[in-house]
């Protein structure tokens, strides 16, 4: 995703030329958003103008940089989430996912973060209600599964929900 994904949709603006550009630090609207949250967490204002082509089309607040990496978070009420464990020798994003799908179960997505004892932590979401399959398929290929949690409508909070908190206080700061 890109800064004009992230338009504010209540302050959307009418283009302005060069010579309006506004005071707010401004960004290209074709700018990844992960280079655009540095950006806006330096603004005075915790606001960017994003520019176009034809001058600036849009402004980027907090709420709406919020927004837009929500977007990019499947969001799968039906997903229970695996959590492994392994050496960085042997990590691999394709392992993990064929690992997934020899259990018939569709890979939602992987996120992966460091681990304890110099290990990589990687989180999975898996389609499956009960993910025994998947964990006994991990387990085949040699990772170390540390924990398995089923996902309820009305169970606490997903690892993304949690995320998006954890990113909604970071942008709040």
């Amino acid at each position: 995703m890109t800064a004009k994904d992230a338009i504010s949709p209540i302050r959307l603006t009418a283009p302005l030329r060069e010579s309006q550009l506004p005071l707010t630090p401004v960004v290209a609207a074709d700018e990844p958003l992960t280079d655009v949250l540095p950006k806006l967490l330096e603004a005075p204002e915790r606001e960017l103008s994003v520019v176009g082509e034809h001058g600036v089309v849009g402004v980027i607040d907090s709420s709406s940089l919020l927004e837009a990496f929500a977007r990019m978070i499947p969001s799968r009420d039906d997903c229970s989430v695996i959590t492994v464990e392994c050496r960085p020798a042997d990590y691999s994003a394709s392992a993990i996912a064929r690992a997934v799908e020899d259990a018939d179960a569709h890979l939602v997505d992987l996120w992966s973060s460091p681990g304890p004892d110099d290990s990589i932590r990687v989180t999975l979401r898996v389609r499956l209600d009960n993910p025994d399959a998947a964990v006994r398929s991990l387990r085949r290929y040699g990772y170390e599964v540390a924990e398995v949690a089923v996902h309820h409508p009305d169970a606490l909070p997903t690892l993304s929900e949690e995320r998006l908190s954890a990113l909604q206080v970071f942008l709040n700061v």
